[in-house]
């Protein structure tokens, strides 16, 4: 019996560690594609492609290397991201962590 406990527990904390081990991965890749230039009310920041849907962020986390600014699109990116609560036409996300690919 505690033959089994033992490797019951060593299995778990194996899976722990492998779980720990995959942190700096990504949610998910993307392409920046550009502007979102259309004139409504719940229009506006940029577009970005992720598993073949479009969807529309505003913001990058502060620590990103990426400007938006001065950016050549389309931009490939792999980035952790969240639908917006608040989303107005639906398709809005934050983005929670980014980087160039």
């Amino acid at each position: 019996m505690n033959r089994i406990i033992t490797i019951v527990l060593f299995t778990f904390l194996l899976v722990i560690a492998s779980c720990s081990m995959n942190e700096d991965e990504f949610r998910s890749n993307g392409t920046i594609t550009g502007h979102d230039d259309r004139e409504c009310i719940c229009c506006g920041g940029y577009f970005i492609d992720i598993d073949k849907a479009t969807y529309r962020f505003f913001n990058l986390p502060n620590n990103s290397n990426i400007n938006l600014d001065s950016a050549a699109f389309p931009i490939y990116v792999k980035l952790d991201w969240t639908n917006d609560p608040n989303a107005c036409l639906g398709d809005e996300i934050i983005v929670s962590r980014i980087e160039k690919r």
